[in-house]
């Protein structure tokens, strides 16, 4: 198994002013983002042509329509999202997808899965016991082989 953390997801009420912050304090620079359904941005230490080197992601609120982002990774209330409270999840790569999910099935652990193809990407969230999402990120071929092997097209 190999791990290594993958990024920081903050959750923002001010897109342009929290990108603007990363972007001249910290030197990340905007680049390519998945076609999620809800407003946000991806910033980028080093080249954007590598989505690992996504360090931090932006997760806009759209008040107006916020259903996207409930879909994906579920409601937070507004008023909590100040300090410690806008930061939406920590996430990993890692590898053995298949020996995680026995072990969290084994431990009773609820997760919920997604899949992002444009990145080649297979991940798990799980709560931590603090209430803290955990975003585990597999490659997307260890998925399609748990899947071949389990007789899924």
């Amino acid at each position: 198994m190999t791990i290594s953390l993958n990024h920081l997801s903050i959750r923002t009420l001010d897109l342009e002013a929290t990108a603007s912050f990363y972007n001249k304090i910290i030197g990340l620079a905007e680049g390519p983002r998945p076609p999620f359904q809800f407003p946000g941005k991806w910033l980028y230490a080093g080249d954007s042509d590598n989505y690992a080197n996504a360090v931090v992601h932006l997760i806009g609120i759209d008040k107006n329509d916020p259903s996207g982002l409930k879909a994906y990774l579920g409601d937070r209330d507004v008023s909590s999202l100040q300090g410690s409270g806008a930061v939406d999840h920590v996430a990993f790569f890692l590898t053995g997808l298949e020996d995680k999910i026995n072990l969290l099935k084994r431990l009773n652990v609820p997760f919920r899965e997604r899949s992002v193809p444009l990145i080649k990407l297979h991940q798990l969230f799980v709560d931590d016991p603090n209430g803290v999402v955990i975003e585990l990120n597999y490659p997307a071929e260890e998925k399609a082989a748990m899947d071949a092997k389990a007789g899924v097209n």
